[in-house]
């Protein structure tokens, strides 16, 4: 059951800034599904900590602007442990769109820290690694 529920919070996670075929994106999903005070991460050349304001702003403003359109992010594959109250999931991802009138495709590794809430899983922690 504990697995049901944190595919679904991942699922939901991947989908917050999916603006296919002219739908908005739910960027207030990432706020719901992140407990207060949780951070993401990118690693890599760029390395980078955000709060969850920090990480939602310029994606927004992207999608707000039109800059980026038909954006879609997915798991490929996963591997999630749960231990009592605590979860850890790596996924590879996939995602297109196009960005300033140009098409791309990338992907590359997350791994997000799940604790169960009151409200149910939640996420405290994402970092990602992209891939060119």
């Amino acid at each position: 059951m504990s697995k049901t529920k944190i595919d679904g919070v991942a699922a939901e996670f991947f989908s917050a800034f999916d603006n296919r075929g002219g739908k908005a994106a739910d960027v207030d999903r990432v706020r719901r599904l992140i407990v207060p005070g949780g951070v993401l991460i990118k690693a890599g050349p760029e390395f980078t900590v955000y709060t969850v304001e920090e990480f939602i702003e310029p994606r927004q403003q992207l999608l707000v602007q039109g800059r980026l359109v038909n954006f879609n992010e997915w798991e490929t594959a996963e591997r999630t442990e749960t231990v009592g109250a605590i979860a850890s999931r790596f996924s590879e991802y996939r995602k297109s769109g196009i960005l300033d009138g140009e098409p791309f495709e990338g992907g590359g590794t997350k791994t997000m820290q799940f604790v169960l809430t009151s409200d149910g899983w939640r996420i405290a922690a994402v970092s990602w690694c992209d891939r060119p």
